[in-house]
C-alpha cells in the first residue's frame, strides 16, 4: 500500500485500496504483463517521459505494477533511456536497483533489444487475429 510518502504514482496494475492518498498524483494505465499492442508501447513512451521529468523535477516517484518486475521496470527503463541513458545501461541499473529478474518478460526485453520506436512499428505490422 502506498501513503502519502511519493508525490507521483504511476500504477500498471491497479487494486482497490493500494492508494496513494488523496493530494498524491496518480496516474494509472493498465499495461499488460505480455505481447503490447502499438498503442499500448506508446503508452509505455508516454508514462516513461512523465517519470522521467517527474524525477528531473526532485518529485518523489513510484512506479509500481502487480509484482514490480516486468510493467514498471518497462516503464522505470525507459524513463532512464528517455532521459539518455543507453538500454543495456538503464535496464541494467533497474536490475541493480529493483531486482536482477526485472524485466524477466522475454517480449519486453526484446522491445528493449529493438528499441521501444522500432517495437511500436513492428507489433504494427503484426496480422490481427481471426
Amino acid at each position: 500500500m502506498v501513503g502519502g510518502e511519493f508525490d507521483l504514482v504511476v500504477g500498471l496494475f491497479a487494486r482497490s485500496g493500494h492508494g496513494p492518498p488523496p493530494g498524491v498524483e496518480h496516474i494509472v494505465a493498465e499495461i499488460p504483463d505480455g505481447p503490447l499492442t502499438p498503442g499500448q508501447i506508446e503508452a509505455v513512451q508516454r508514462l516513461a517521459r512523465t517519470v522521467g521529468g517527474a524525477v528531473r523535477d526532485g518529485r518523489r516517484t513510484l512506479v509500481r505494477c502487480h509484482s514490480g518486475y516486468n510493467r514498471s521496470g518497462l516503464v522505470a527503463a525507459q524513463a532512464l533511456v528517455e532521459s539518455g541513458h543507453e538500454v543495456g545501461a538503464a535496464v541494467a541499473l533497474v536490475r541493480e536497483r529493483r531486482s536482477p529478474w526485472t524485466p524477466n518478460n522475454g517480449t519486453f526485453v526484446e522491445y528493449f533489444a529493438a528499441g521501444l520506436d522500432v517495437a511500436r512499428l513492428l507489433t504494427g505490422l503484426e496480422p490481427t487475429p481471426g
